[in-house]
């Protein structure tokens, strides 16, 4: 089952080219956004949010590896669907916990990371990438 759910779809060339450019730039921008977390977090700042009750640190820890180390993994296409789920979890956290009562001009940043994460689970990593290569 898992190895099922890992398993990249056989896609049209074209479909790939454009999963991989999906798939590296939103990664990329949310990878940003991860290294600022992760910089602040060594440098000793370890306040942060705690919307769903663990803890700041913890959730600042999860976060991190959520935004800046599954999107790593996302770029590499490694393990990709799974990566794709801590992304996935922390979008809807801050959609509809952190901002929602801040309006759709303050959602509308993680909606659009939200669908783009869900449009890369539903087609898999595509033929260029590590999953595809270990799925063969």
């Amino acid at each position: 089952m898992l190895k099922r759910f890992l398993k990249p779809i056989k896609l049209p060339v074209s479909v790939d080219w454009a999963v991989l450019i999906l798939r590296v730039g939103i990664s990329c921008l949310m990878l940003i956004h991860g290294y600022a977390k992760l910089t602040n977090f060594l440098g000793g700042d370890h306040s942060f949010a705690d919307p769903i009750g663990i803890g700041e640190e913890l959730s600042y820890l999860l976060t991190i590896c959520a935004e800046f180390g599954c999107s790593i993994l996302v770029i590499l296409g490694l393990v990709t669907r799974a990566a794709l789920l801590p992304l996935i979890f922390t979008m809807l956290v801050v959609i509809f916990i952190v901002h929602a009562p801040d309006g759709i001009d303050k959602q509308e940043h993680g909606l659009s990371f939200l669908f783009v994460y869900i449009a890369l689970l539903l087609t898999g990593p595509g033929r260029f990438s590590v999953d595809s290569k270990l799925y063969r």
